[in-house]
């Protein structure tokens, strides 16, 4: 694996949660949210800014290295969203020029033809949601597209971002190191220069974690598990792409510099439903964490006239819904990031 600890300049990353999703995937037990209604994203963008503002007022003078939009699924934005809100990242804190800006995407044929308008918002890296290149697979984890779409929309990134990810999941039931070997190599020749591989997990209260309860999906044992693990760290580092943490691997000086921000232990802001952030405030390490729900019930008439000096009771992220706490820089990590 190779050397997280090198001597880089501290960065400061700001991690931006979209918490909007098409469908929820079985498996996943991230702050994730279906809506059928359209989703009112210049309202969204208004919080988002007034969040960004509350947070540069406890840490000024940061310029920002990183910015990750993840999910959710922050491709479901409009390009003219995603932009708005590096505005608001800009008008607080100056972004460095050479910035990395990512953004997570479902390879899905609607969302692929906005990767021009996300280029043109500001985004310069992308990471795409493929999971399996199995269309078997795909529909057993409740993908909605198909692995030929996958890899078109992984085409099409390519030929628009210099910078391109995708991630897959592995130790799915059934799975043997031997297919899991062949399906990797051919992502690893569709890969430029990075790709995340997660081990599935069963998160408690999914539908995957019910299922594994009644016995009705048995993913691999610890040694296959651990065969598998194995298969992946040989087939990645003999194409170039070796782990530079547990579940990322890319070549060298290709690592995602905003998951490097997390497992450096330096500053990142979390913006949105839900997102954790790590601050220095006043010379001591606090840990962030913002209101979870996208959107709280309004009051109704009466009840809004008798409350009329609370805020908003509608607010999807409030600048004061941002709790505070102090944390050790051994703290829990976000989820390792594409």
């Amino acid at each position: 694996m190779q050397n997280l600890d090198r001597g880089d300049a501290p960065g400061f990353g700001v991690y931006i949660h979209w918490p909007f999703c098409l469908s929820k995937c079985p498996y996943c037990d991230f702050n994730s949210h279906v809506r059928h209604a359209a989703i009112d994203e210049a309202r969204f963008a208004r919080a988002f800014a007034a969040e960004i503002a509350a947070t540069a007022a406890r840490v000024p003078r940061r310029t920002v290295s990183t910015i990750f939009f993840g999910g959710g699924t922050p491709s479901l934005m409009q390009p003219a969203t995603v932009g708005a809100i590096i505005d608001a990242v800009g008008r607080h804190w100056p972004i460095a020029p050479d910035a990395e800006v990512t953004l997570e995407a479902n390879p899905t044929s609607v969302e692929a033809r906005r990767f021009h308008g996300f280029r043109l918002a500001g985004v310069n890296r992308v990471s795409l949601g493929v999971q399996a290149l199995d269309d078997g697979a795909l529909k057993a984890l409740g993908r909605l597209h198909s692995a030929q779409e996958a890899l078109e929309a992984v085409a099409i990134a390519r030929s628009i971002f210099e910078r391109y990810s995708f991630d897959l999941i592995y130790a799915r039931p059934g799975q043997t190191p031997q297919a899991w070997a062949g399906e990797l190599k051919r992502a690893t020749a569709e890969a430029g220069e990075h790709l995340s591989l997660y081990q599935l997990t069963i998160e408690q209260d999914t539908p995957f974690a019910a299922l594994h309860a009644a016995g009705k999906l048995v993913p691999p044992g610890d040694d296959t598990a651990r065969a598998l693990y194995d298969t992946t760290q040989s087939v990645c580092a003999s194409a170039g792409l070796p782990a530079y943490e547990i579940s990322n691997h890319a070549r060298p000086g290709a690592e995602c510099r905003h998951n490097l921000i997390y497992w450096r232990g330096h500053e990142y802001a979390g913006i949105g439903p839900g997102a954790h952030g790590r601050l220095d405030i006043a010379g001591e390490r606090h840990a962030t964490a913002t209101e979870k729900e996208p959107q709280r019930r309004a009051p109704s008439r009466a009840a809004a006239r008798a409350r009329r000096d609370r805020d908003d009771d509608e607010r999807q992220t409030a600048p004061d819904a941002c709790r505070l706490s102090r944390a050790g820089r051994g703290g829990r990590r976000p989820r390792s990031l594409r």
